[in-house]
């Protein structure tokens, strides 16, 4: 672990537990990295989507008491809910089939995220918004299906959800710091959520905690996560079919498996099999696994939302350990520009999603559609690694040598993604004067807490939003500048630099310079 968090920097806290003992419970970093306080093993942090194994649990505890059915329709619970004549059903929400738009995918939420909002009109901002796919025919992680969840909890046992999961969950098993954040009971202390700054990190952007609600709002820690675990796994609080259905992979109406049950991954670590999910939000990010066969648990929470290693992969690494079976380990090695020209193009990942492989330099990027690009390092001719990361690629070739497909290797999964074209021709970009675009720098507020910052360096231009990556920017002309990495763009209106518009997603954003 040590290797992983910097001194003076932002950390973790760490819980591995093997055979219901607890062989690891360690906290690295800081807790406050501006006031130089460390973490300590019992530091409170936000979970995240951590959260809806909890909100999961609770309905199920309503559906043993006869209260509601998986197989209710939400309007059951929601009359006036627009369903636009298909059955929406509460396994739906449960397992991200229902097609309802996710409201934090939506343009404009970051601008409103510091709002306190009622649960009525959080619901009556996504309600009326179409349907993505016919319910049960497809899987899209969705933060809008467990809100839901949490406002039938209210209805249906009449208490706050807050309430609860304490009266329910908490105090029966004796999580004494674990709640819903404005809701807590114990003493224990927080620590400061950070996001990537300039010069190191900076308080995390702001969060009205009604928002992430039944979806991600508890804080914890990992004690108290290591105690749900043991819970879960002596199978208290539910039926043991109960517990089967939350751990079993939904399937389609297709047939095909989602991986995902009743607010839990189902995957495999090194050929075992696992139950696990992470979170992230505003100044953290977690995650948490289990391998029942081997009842191992594996907890790290983190107070920063980027810029230190992803705390899935530390878990990963460490439950592998923990089962004697560690996961491989890259060297990197370089090949020459030539060599990574042959890799270049793009492959489909499944209909209407691809995979493109560019050379940067003595570097090879790879971009899936819709996302950020991601620089690989080489560790065979053909192989690559995604550094701070489990994935690795192995490109195949056909009978006469050219390459044809690359392998991904995923979570224990091999997915075959064929080539199917070149790269499409970047669009164009002119230079301009350095001189001309520093009178552009600076930082721009997209809302309270969120500033996007322009900045240059050399002859490169880069924008960055709070608690994202860096992108490099390219100019259209001295009034427009545009990334390759994701669909969006900064307009200046002439001259005036006391403001820009940012276009993306359809959406344009007013930014005040600050």
């Amino acid at each position: 672990m040590t290797p992983y968090y910097k001194a003076g920097e932002p950390g973790a806290t760490v819980i591995v537990v093997k055979d219901g003992k607890t062989i690891l419970r360690k906290a690295y970093g800081m807790a406050d990295a501006a006031g130089k306080k460390a973490l300590t093993p019992d530091t409170v942090m936000r979970l995240g989507s951590i959260t809806k194994q909890f909100t999961a649990t609770a309905i199920l505890l309503l559906a043993e008491e006869g209260k509601l059915s998986l197989e209710d329709d939400i309007t059951r619970f929601f009359p006036d809910y627009p369903t636009h004549g298909k059955k929406i059903t509460v396994e739906h929400l449960l397992t991200h089939t229902s097609g309802i738009q996710s409201y934090t995918g939506k343009p404009g939420y970051v601008a409103g995220m510091t709002q306190d909002m009622s649960v009525a009109a959080m619901i009556d901002g996504f309600k009326n918004d179409p349907l993505n796919f016919e319910p049960g025919a497809d899987y899209r992680y969705n933060n809008s299906g467990y809100f839901l969840l949490g406002a039938i909890i209210e209805k249906v046992s009449g208490q706050p959800y807050a309430t609860f999961l304490e009266q329910r969950i908490f105090t029966p098993l004796g999580m004494k710091d674990t709640a819903y954040e404005g809701h807590e009971r114990g003493k224990a202390a927080r620590a400061v959520g950070h996001t990537p700054a300039d010069k190191g990190f900076a308080p995390a952007a702001p969060l009205s905690m009604t928002q992430p609600y039944a979806a991600g709002a508890l804080v914890s820690t990992v004690d108290d996560l290591a105690r749900w675990d043991a819970a879960v796994s002596a199978g208290k609080l539910l039926k043991p079919a109960s517990w089967q259905r939350a751990f079993t992979s939904y399937r389609l109406a297709s047939g095909k498996s989602t991986g995902y049950g009743y607010g839990w991954e189902m995957g495999k670590l090194q050929g075992v099999p696992t139950i696990a999910h992470g979170g992230a939000i505003n100044g953290f990010a977690t995650y948490a696994l289990r391998l029942p066969e081997q009842k191992v648990y594996v907890a790290v929470l983190s107070n920063a939302d980027g810029g230190v290693i992803s705390p899935a992969l530390v878990v990963t690494k460490a439950a592998a350990s923990a089962i004697g079976k560690p996961l491989r380990e890259f060297k990197e090695i370089a090949l020459a520009p030539a060599a990574l020209d042959r890799f270049t193009g793009v492959y489909e990942v499944e209909p209407k999603v691809t995979r493109s492989f560019r050379r940067e330099g003595n570097t090879l990027v790879m971009q899936r559609s819709g996302r950020p690009p991601m620089p690989l390092k080489a560790y065979s001719p053909t192989g690559f690694f995604l550094p701070d990361s489990l994935d690795y690629f192995e490109f195949g070739l056909d009978a006469k040598g050219a390459v044809s497909h690359v392998t991904q290797f995923h979570d224990g999964a091999e997915l075959r993604q064929a080539r199917i074209g070149d790269l499409p021709p970047e669009r164009p970009a002119v230079k301009i004067a350095g001189t001309a675009f520093d009178s552009r720098a600076g930082r721009y507020e997209l809302a309270p807490g969120f500033v996007l910052t322009l900045s240059r360096e050399g002859e490169r231009l880069y924008a960055q939003a709070t608690g994202q990556p860096k992108l490099e920017i390219f100019a259209q002309d001295e009034n427009v500048f545009f990334s390759r990495a994701i669909e969006a763009e900064v307009r200046f209106d002439g001259a005036d630099s006391s403001y820009l518009v940012l276009h993306q997603n359809g959406q344009q954003i007013k930014a005040r310079r600050l």
